[in-house]
């Protein structure tokens, strides 16, 4: 090919057809992330291992003809498409640090479910991505490799946790990427690198369910995953792979014009702001403001929604989101290899009783149930994305432990709740900014929440405030 494809249906497309060979395609990427490493969005690259499994996907390819081709199922849905990992999962053959020094680096004999997933969907490998220590920030520094960039400009974070991949999706090191999403850990990247993130509801990726949706101390299951794309319909490709089986979420996309006369109630209350302000800035109201106008456009109602968030949101979704480290086993010398940020609240969960645990993890599931039924009047709920542009590199991990958490959560206010309530989200870029600090631009964007299995939905709004 002359050209390599733009996007990654287009891709996609090349591959299926033979147009392109799955090697060419994976050398294509290996270069990409070889001619940028400053961006430190890869932590690991396993060229070798993903040059064989291409070369395998081309040997399966080839001994099929072309009418067998031609024949649905007889090549999976993403053959021969190169992806990489959060360097949280495992991934067989690659090694997994979690983004922590505390613990030991091994190299996986197996995948991680969601993993087997999109390799049976026809996926390569390229490696892992960067992440904050253990996925638990909303930037991607840690102690164990360089910190992950903003494509948009080098000296901001790409945010976090899915934040190297990404770094790596903006630059075109990658044609899409699986997320994950615990507490806006797609979304937040997206917003910050001008990305699409859809993070779907809990279980309709069914790998994010495994044992059930309530996590060790009875409170929801937060983390979900998705994809991250540069187009809607990227994302939704990766989307429907993930889910492991026929879904419509491609087909609505192609379908998006067609849906109009939706209510739409935009708020920018945030369950933050009973503990402390969560100030919006001109720009991230902006691009709120051109969601907004940009779905009226379209034809649906938006309007005002006054919305009521229980003032112990912060409290709560603070001691569920940090009780999981009490049950991490470490010895007193691998303790002290975690960050400030993690040895400190580890340290308080620890010395929390479990039935406080088990309280906090009660309030959180009546929490949830609140939101949802606030949210339900509305067919979409819209909020801002980010509450700032993306702060620069060590702004957050810089400070003491707990103004971290804090400027993390002023800096993402909107995203946390939606995992609380186990709805779909996605994260829209509307609006470019001038970059106050640098050369070129910077993106910002809005959030759109729905209601059960309206992810469809959701990539129909998002395909209709990004075209054109």
């Amino acid at each position: 090919m002359s050209d390599f494809p733009g996007t990654a249906l287009e891709l996609q497309a090349a591959l299926r057809s033979g147009e392109l060979s799955s090697r060419a395609a994976t050398e294509h990427y290996i270069d990409r992330i070889a001619e940028q490493p400053e961006l430190g969005a890869f932590v690991t690259v396993t060229a070798e291992q993903a040059l064989a499994e291409a070369e395998a996907a081309d040997a399966r390819f080839a001994a099929l003809s072309a009418e067998e081709r031609a024949i649905p199922g007889a090549l999976p849905a993403l053959h021969g498409l190169p992806i990489a990992y959060k360097d949280l999962v495992e991934v067989a053959g690659a090694p997994t640090s979690r983004g922590t020094a505390a613990l030991p680096t091994a190299v996986a004999e197996h995948d991680h479910l969601s993993v087997a997933v999109l390799r049976a969907a026809g996926t390569v490998s390229l490696g892992k991505t960067q992440v904050p220590e253990l996925g638990l920030n909303a930037y991607s520094e840690n102690l164990v490799a360089a910190p992950a960039r903003n494509p948009l400009d080098p000296e901001r974070t790409p945010g976090g946790s899915s934040g190297g991949s990404a770094a790596a999706v903006a630059a075109g090191l990658l044609p899409v990427a699986p997320g994950s999403d615990g507490g806006g850990s797609i979304r937040i990247p997206a917003l910050a690198c001008g990305l699409i993130g859809l993070k779907p509801g809990l279980g309709s990726v069914p790998s994010d369910v495994i044992g059930g949706p309530f996590d060790d101390f009875g409170a929801p299951k937060l983390v979900v995953s998705g994809p991250l794309a540069r187009t809607v319909a990227d994302a939704a490709m990766l989307y429907d792979a993930m889910t492991g089986s026929p879904a419509p979420s491609l087909p609505a996309v192609r379908r998006a014009d067609e849906l109009t006369g939706l209510r739409i109630g935009m708020s920018t209350a945030s369950p933050f702001e009973s503990a402390h302000p969560t100030p919006i800035s001109a720009e991230a109201h902006a691009a709120y403001e051109a969601a907004a106008a940009g779905l009226i456009a379209r034809g649906h109602h938006v309007e005002e929604a006054h919305l009521a968030y229980d003032p112990r949101y912060t409290e709560v979704f603070t001691s569920c989101w940090m009780a999981g480290l009490s049950l991490l086993a470490l010895s007193p010398e691998a303790e002290a290899r975690l960050t400030p940020f993690t040895r400190l609240y580890r340290e308080r969960a620890l010395a929390t009783p479990r039935e406080t645990h088990l309280a906090a993890a009660e309030a959180l599931r009546g929490i949830a149930a609140g939101l949802r039924a606030e949210w339900a009047r509305y067919d979409v709920v819209l909020t801002p994305g980010l509450a700032t542009p993306p702060p620069r590199i060590g702004a957050f991990m810089n400070l003491h432990p707990d103004a971290d958490y804090r400027a993390q959560c002023e800096w993402t206010p909107f995203t946390s709740m939606v995992n609380v309530s186990g709805l779909p989200a996605i994260a829209v870029p509307t609006l470019t900014v001038p970059n106050p600090h640098g050369a070129g631009q910077l993106s910002m964007g809005a959030q759109l929440i729905g209601h059960p299995g309206s992810e469809p939905l959701l990539l129909q709004l998002a395909a209709q405030l990004t075209s054109g």
